[in-house]
């Protein structure tokens, strides 16, 4: 399966070197995350896919980084174009569940539905070769939205067996396992450190991010702050903490 990269132009402090677009398949292919709006990044990807056929425009997520492009693109090529749900500029012409394939010539890729990052998040799986959008990104861990599907989306990547990932974002990533396992094991230290913080006296998510990230650039401060978020709801939910009028508090057992 041939698979290219093109870089969308649109670097940036959440976007790293840009956007990913993949072209997937031999002479039969699909286009995942084609990005945001912008006419040379559109007329880019045509020229690479040339005179082979699309045969659909599939995106990770809804996020404007990844999704944008793909109505537009889906048109001028006369595909459809596919995700999990609409977003706020993806009108999707078909819905992709979890398990679902596409056909590409002799090879498939399959959806994996996998919250986290955004509920509205989906990888693709063909053979050894997983698409990962912004689930996992190549040289850096992500923004989350909720920790703990997170969390059991990359355990059921474990699962499979997979030689070589391709992020959203970065460069492509050699030993799966070992990369998703870092990423666990860095939540969970997360976790240790927002903890540790909230028993050091912190009571609010400016003074858990001020503790657990003051190595971090401030200015991505207000991206850590909703990953902060995102841990505090879960312990929430697992009954570690109250959250109380914007005050965070440990629950004594």
């Amino acid at each position: 399966m041939r698979i290219e990269r093109i870089l969308a132009p649109n670097p940036g402090l959440f976007t790293g070197p840009g956007t990913n677009t993949y072209l997937v398949g031999d002479d039969e292919l699909v286009v995942i995350d084609p990005g945001p709006r912008d006419g040379s990044h559109h007329s880019a990807i045509e020229a690479a896919i040339g005179g082979r056929t699309v045969e659909a425009v599939i995106v990770t997520h809804t996020h404007p980084d990844h999704a944008p492009l793909a109505n537009p693109l889906a048109k001028a090529l006369g595909v459809p174009a596919i995700g999990y749900r609409p977003g706020p500029e993806f009108d999707p012409d078909r819905l992709l569940a979890d398990g679902e394939a596409i056909e590409v010539g002799t090879d498939r890729l399959t959806a994996i539905h996998t919250p986290g990052h955004a509920d509205d998040h989906l990888c693709f799986l063909s053979g050894g070769v997983l698409f990962t959008g912004d689930h996992i990104m190549g040289g850096s861990s992500v923004m989350i939205e909720h920790l703990a599907p997170y969390l059991a989306s990359l355990e059921r990547l474990q699962g499979f067996h997979l030689e070589r990932l391709y992020p959203g974002h970065g460069p492509e990533i050699e030993r799966p396992q070992e990369v998703i396992s870092w990423y666990i094991a860095h939540r969970l230290q997360r976790e240790a450190e927002i903890i540790a913080s909230l028993e050091e006296g912190a009571t609010t998510v400016s003074e858990v991010v001020e503790r657990v990230y003051r190595e971090v650039d401030p200015a991505l401060h207000p991206l850590a702050a909703r990953s902060v978020e995102a841990h505090l709801e879960k312990l929430v939910e697992e009954r570690v903490v109250r959250l109380n009028a914007g005050r965070v508090s440990l629950i004594l057992k």
